[in-house]
């Protein structure tokens, strides 16, 4: 006997863990809207991305080339603008590049990093447009934001950062958080984001030769953004103690004297020497492994479960979760040694999850994905996207600071809801082949669509304006 729809969960699904709906996904997910998630993240390398991006360190390598080439063509005209005695008719001194005709200079090449950045941006909406539920996508999403680094430092972060998301977080969102943490901290794109490709030990060879010191960047966001918790109880010796433990942590320059440029490499020279006390526990180990032990230590602390238990809440059910539903995902977090695939399905199997009305407004980045899914409208490349995000304020790979995007009703403010109805004016006239408004409500809300959402949409004075109430309506904002 087939199973009863329930349209209301399957948007539940679709919304609250998901992307929102494309056509046809409500009747997919009605008969069973938890296994609707559960079959997707079931899926083998569901939250990889396919096709030819390079690697972290093939993309930096080609940013040195091209640095390298842009810094010889710079001296090769700095040269050729140094003034070449002339005699010009009726006597005048003039200079070779003076006489030049303007035509004779070669065409500006492409900027290497923003066609790097938008290969990346491009398969990353790609895959959240044609994710089954996007539950993973959305997964994939707070991880990054929870270890954000921001493109916007410069042009090794802007190469880096979508392989960051690519190498550190796809592979793990649904393994182990120690993996993840490790891949993480080791990173490319942290490490010269958080500056400790050139934190030395004070005691270390190099730094009582260099004079060059310690940086505390990435262990104070460690402690307090990746792992514990700002209020976890730690100190600022702790803070210091782990600084020193990733000391030689750092990344292989262009010169590749350390190692294949752009990949991670430890340098002992540059190590503080001897122990080191975290959280009341000595590290003794030498080199590298005495960072992987303080990782491993840090993922595996009860506070830890405790502290990515209550982002996890906050993110997919409300600004302020039902205690219970945070202690059982910490709970599971620490009984399975950080399983992320068995801390979702613990999220998919709370009740609450599915009781609870959708109050959270969709972030801008969920808002555009939501419209591409519902209509079908994709633009040929990232750039119409990328601006998008820029406008409302949540740019591609570029959070305010390492704690990331906001979490919470920040996205509900007078101004950004201007700002999108504004967006989706635009979007909706360019929106050609997504049938009649009123099917496209269909797709997002289906029978559970408000009286009053339907009447506006029906008298609309335009397809266009029909479009952008529907993308404004409380159906369609939050989730």
């Amino acid at each position: 006997m087939a199973k009863p729809l329930d349209t209301r969960n399957a948007l539940v699904a679709l919304n609250r863990f998901g992307l929102g709906a494309k056509p046809g996904d409500l009747s997919v997910a009605a008969p069973d809207p938890r296994g609707f998630l559960k079959e997707e993240i079931s899926q083998k390398d569901v939250a990889l991305l396919s096709g030819d991006l390079p690697s972290s360190s093939k993309a930096l390598q080609m940013m040195f080339a091209d640095q390298a080439r842009k810094r010889e063509e710079r001296a090769r005209m700095a040269a050729a603008e140094t003034p070449t005695a002339g005699v010009a008719a009726g006597g005048t001194m003039v200079s070779e590049t003076a006489a030049a005709s303007p035509e004779a200079k070669p065409p500006q090449e492409p900027n290497l990093e923003q066609k790097l950045f938008r290969a990346e941006a491009m398969a990353r909406f790609k895959k959240q447009c044609e994710a089954k539920a996007g539950f993973v996508e959305r997964l994939v999403a707070f991880w990054s934001n929870h270890f954000a680094v921001s493109a916007a430092k410069g042009p090794f972060l802007r190469v880096a950062a979508g392989p960051f998301e690519r190498e550190a977080i796809r592979p793990s969102v649904l393994g182990r958080y120690e993996d993840m943490l490790r891949a993480v901290e080791s990173h490319p794109a942290m490490l010269h984001y958080l500056d400790n490709q050139q934190s030395i030990g004070p005691n270390s060879p190099a730094g009582r030769n260099r004079g060059r010191g310690l940086n505390e960047n990435l262990a104070r966001e460690i402690l307090e953004l990746h792992t514990l918790g700002v209020n976890a109880g730690y100190a600022q010796d702790d803070v210091k103690s782990l600084a020193k433990i990733l000391t030689g942590w750092t990344t292989a320059g262009p010169e590749g004297r350390m190692g294949e440029p752009g990949t991670f490499v430890f340098v002992p020279n540059w190590h503080e020497p001897g122990a080191q006390v975290l959280l009341s526990r000595d590290y003794a180990q030498q080199g590298v492994a005495q960072g992987e032990s303080a990782l491993s230590d840090l993922a595996r602390h009860p506070a830890t479960a405790t502290h990515i238990a209550t982002k996890l809440a906050r993110h997919f059910i409300s600004d302020d979760p039902p205690p219970a539903v945070t202690e059982k995902l910490a709970g599971v977090f620490r009984e399975t040694d950080g399983d992320l695939r068995a801390v979702s399905l613990c999220l998919i199997d709370d009740d609450s999850a599915w009781q609870l009305p959708l109050a959270k407004i969709r972030t801008p980045a969920e808002f555009l994905i939501a419209i591409s899914r519902a209509t079908g409208y994709f633009p040929s490349g990232p750039g119409p996207l990328i601006g998008a995000l820029n406008t409302l304020g949540m740019p591609l790979w570029q959070p305010p600071g390492p704690n990331g995007f906001a979490d919470t009703e920040v996205w509900a403010s007078p101004e950004g809801m201007k700002l999108r109805l504004d967006l989706a004016m635009q979007i909706a006239q360019r929106i050609r082949d997504a049938g009649h408004p009123l099917s496209v409500l269909d797709t997002i809300a289906g029978l559970v669509a408000s009286p009053e959402t339907r009447e506006a949409v029906s008298h609309a004075e335009s397809r266009p304006q029909a479009l952008a109430i529907l993308f404004m309506s409380p159906k369609f904002l939050r989730r």
